[in-house]
């Protein structure tokens, strides 16, 4: 059998019977293979005859008139031809072994192989499928869905603060160890102030009124009530539009990590700004939401009762943010409906399927940092790879194998007890910002954050009994396997990516872009941790604002000329 290999430096001819000798040209020839003869066009035949002869090689060899070097299949040959003055010229020949050349050319082909299959699937653009489910109680009512959407105040009353009082009361110290800080979790003595000041200083009705500054509301879809916030513009221009924006937040957050954000997008001070609308909904499972009363309900389902949620509100394309689950799930959202999500902004987006580009990064990064677009922040926070990837990654995901296995048990001790549910929370809120407060005898929670703001988000998972369910949504996504068909999917949807300093996970520009293929920025900012939104929600309105003004430009420049537009940047709809 004749094997013949065919590649840009030449053509490559052995036999599997015989590989005493080999053919090899350094350009490219034609051939054939007719009747189990192989013929090179172009060799000097007396060339051939002179190498075989010295090598005392018995070749049946013939010249036609096309001056064609035909061989049987018996023999191999192995030529080193140059081009010189128009007319191919034999350098050299020899012998080749079998190990070095099929190596060579089954390694040539497998990397050539392997290209043409990275960019044919790269070049694919799949969409993500999803049936519609049923999260009620019992099987799914009869008749037509009820799409009513209902106004929602959020209340409290004196019964519920009297529980909460009696249980703070009864809580039984205990105390950290010596110079530990908040390495060991939270520390206790610290805590002992904060549930001091949540029994005696904090005023839960006044937060409460807050809350209600915006106006909630309540849907049904797939048979859980769904809660989110909504606030639209005021006073605009006649004529104008604002741009419609869902925001989802993650865990151990809620809608109201964005309350300080929503009054920058909805009410911004400079002219030139896009004015937004706001859709905060919380996860099913969240907050105000219903828990889903059936198994499965993961951050997929949670994208398309989103989806379902921004059609019932009449939206028919949107913007998206999203950060820790929110990133998954607005990120989902895109995959299911690329033509709906005309702008999708994140904070998170560690790589869910670490690819070729990002192990070959993380090996040889540190010693080529421009080769993979690292900066000095990516290298500080990437390497050494064991601690800085492993082992801080091992310190920050205990809760996660807790919630991802068995949610139900730890989450009834922290349903029962408002102090332990406030540590096992606002502990988060410390290391995540900064895993340098660990180091800090306060965690340096106050910081970043009033006790207020903290004390209400932990009051949310406890007046709605939250704890629990928000924690499965960790067991039904990570309990179907990490290779899920989303996980594998890239986003054809334009991006934008803001970078802090301090997030829990660090992502280099490279890693977003495996992912999300239309990544169109890419902000580094200048200071910042995981709860950015909550944090910073200077920083994360304006690059939410810069991000958007470059969708809407890019998008105005293709479409000026069919339609007349106003210049102003905040005008998102076509004026007549």
């Amino acid at each position: 059998m004749m094997i013949i290999c065919v590649c840009r430096v030449g053509i490559h001819c052995y036999n599997v019977h015989n590989r005493n000798s080999l053919c090899r040209t350094n350009m490219l020839l034609t051939w054939r293979i007719r009747n189990h003869v192989s013929s090179i066009r172009g060799i000097s035949i007396c060339k051939v005859r002179e190498c075989l002869t010295e090598r005392g090689q018995n070749l049946h060899w013939f010249e036609s008139s096309r001056q064609e070097l035909h061989f049987p299949r018996t023999t191999g040959l192995y030529f080193d031809t140059k081009l010189a003055d128009g007319r191919i010229d034999t350098a050299s020949c020899g012998t080749a072994t079998k190990g070095s050349t099929m190596f060579t050319e089954i390694l040539l082909a497998l990397v050539v192989g392997g290209v043409v299959y990275f960019l044919v699937q790269r070049s694919k653009r799949h969409q993500l499928k999803s049936e519609d489910g049923w999260w009620g109680e019992g099987t799914p009512m009869a008749g037509e869905e009820d799409l009513s959407i209902r106004p929602y105040t959020v209340q409290t009353d004196d019964e519920e603060l009297e529980d909460l009082y009696r249980r703070i009361d009864q809580t039984r110290p205990f105390p950290s160890l010596e110079d530990s800080q908040f390495n060991y979790g939270f520390n206790s003595h610290y805590l002992q102030k904060v549930v001091t000041y949540w029994r005696r200083d904090f005023d839960w009705r006044r937060q409460v009124e807050k809350l209600n500054k915006f106006p909630h509301y309540k849907t049904n879809i797939e048979g859980i009530d769904v809660h989110y916030v909504h606030v639209r513009p005021k006073n605009l221009p006649e004529g104008v539009t604002a741009v419609p924006l869902l925001m989802v937040h993650g865990w151990p957050g809620s809608f109201y990590e964005f309350y300080r954000m929503i009054p920058l997008l909805t009410q911004p001070s400079n002219p030139d700004d896009i004015v937004f609308e706001v859709v905060c909904p919380s996860i099913p499972g969240y907050g105000f939401s219903e828990a889903p009363h059936k198994k499965g309900f993961d951050s997929v389902c949670a994208a398309r009762v989103f989806h379902k949620l921004m059609k019932r509100l009449g939206f028919q394309q949107f913007y998206a943010h999203g950060g820790d689950w929110g990133w998954i799930v607005t990120t989902n959202m895109a995959q299911l409906e690329p033509k709906i999500i005309k702008g999708l902004h994140l904070n998170f987006a560690p790589p869910s399927k670490p690819g070729l580009p990002v192990v070959l990064s993380i090996m040889l990064g540190r010693s080529f940092p421009k080769l993979f677009g690292f900066n000095e922040h990516d290298i500080q926070r990437i390497y050494p790879v064991v601690q800085n990837l492993v082992v801080e990654s091992v310190k920050e995901s205990g809760y996660m194998h807790i919630q991802a296995t068995k949610p139900d048990t730890v989450g009834r001790a922290l349903n029962d007890s408002p102090v332990g549910l406030a540590a096992y929370i606002l502990e988060k809120f410390s290391t995540w910002t900064d895993h340098d407060f660990r180091n800090l005898d306060d965690g340096g929670l106050t910081r970043k954050f009033s006790l207020d703001d903290l004390l209400t988000n932990v009051m949310i998972y406890w007046t709605s009994g939250c704890i629990i369910s928000s924690m499965r949504f960790y067991k039904e996504n990570f309990s179907k396997g990490l290779d899920q068909p989303h996980s594998k999917m890239p986003v054809h949807v334009p991006t934008g990516f803001a970078c802090f300093p301090n997030e829990l996970m660090h992502t280099p520009k490279l890693w977003v872009q495996q992912k999300y293929r239309e990544l169109k920025t890419f902000t580094p900012m200048a200071r910042g941790g995981h709860f950015a939104a909550m944090e910073e929600p200077e920083l994360m309105a304006q690059d939410i604002q810069n991000f958007t003004k470059m969708i809407l430009r890019s998008q105005l420049d293709t479409m000026r000329g069919a339609c007349k537009f106003d210049q102003s940047p905040h005008y998102f709809c076509l004026k007549q």
